[in-house]
């Protein structure tokens, strides 16, 4: 998985941005158009997209849409152009920022870094014999990596971040799903047995994923 996928037809600035962010240690990949991004994103996942609008195809505002259907992975729309309403449909399409070109490079790493630095500067959850490496994506259990899905490893991470609280199941699928998902609500309570399965000594009787009758579930 990538840190940062950035999304940007002219190869020419796309390979100089890469060139910053390596530097500064993320690992990037490179997409011409939104639906090749798109495609790697369902595929592997990344920490946070960088977005330009004018792509071949589908333009960058349908890329945004379409990820915040499913994830509230950030989101920095990076485009030249910048006029009021350009803007304010970036930010209703749930971009986190929108940065006009051109930028200054080092105002836009300062930005990255410190999304970073506040979403993801615990590397490790642990909850109990629950261990979540978010670097890597990893889940453990007693020290033995278990396999998750996508959608499997949000909602256990979202559930453990809010170890203690009572969670509603709609707050639980938009978290991880989005609103305005085609997902039905059921799919949470798949997901839920699913990490109980794998997590659970006895899945019938779960001592980490709790059921809160009428409301919804709560992490222990």
């Amino acid at each position: 998985m990538a840190d940062i996928i950035i999304v940007e037809d002219n190869e020419e600035i796309g390979i100089l941005l890469q060139d910053f962010l390596h530097a500064e240690g993320y690992d990037t990949y490179l997409a011409a158009s939104g639906e090749e991004a798109l495609s790697v994103y369902e595929d592997e996942g990344a920490k946070m997209i960088l977005l330009d609008i004018m792509l071949p195809g589908m333009d960058g505002f349908a890329v945004c849409r379409k990820i915040r259907e499913k994830n509230n992975t950030p989101v920095f729309i990076i485009s030249a152009k910048n006029t009021k309403d350009d803007k304010l449909n970036g930010l209703l399409q749930g971009a986190d920022d929108y940065i006009e070109k051109p930028y200054d490079v080092d105002i836009l790493i300062a930005k990255i870094n410190g999304l970073f630095k506040r979403r993801y500067s615990s590397d490790e959850i642990i909850v109990g014999n629950i261990k979540i490496d978010k670097t890597k994506r990893l889940v453990y259990r007693d020290g033995e990596q278990v396999q998750v899905g996508v959608k499997e490893y949000e909602l256990l991470l979202y559930l453990m971040e809010n170890k203690g609280k009572t969670l509603t199941k709609e707050k639980l699928f938009n978290a991880v799903w989005g609103y305005g998902s085609d997902s039905e609500i059921q799919t949470l309570t798949v997901h839920i047995k699913w990490l109980r399965e794998k997590l659970e000594k006895d899945s019938k009787k779960p001592e980490h994923i709790l059921t809160v009758w009428g409301v919804g579930y709560r992490f222990e």
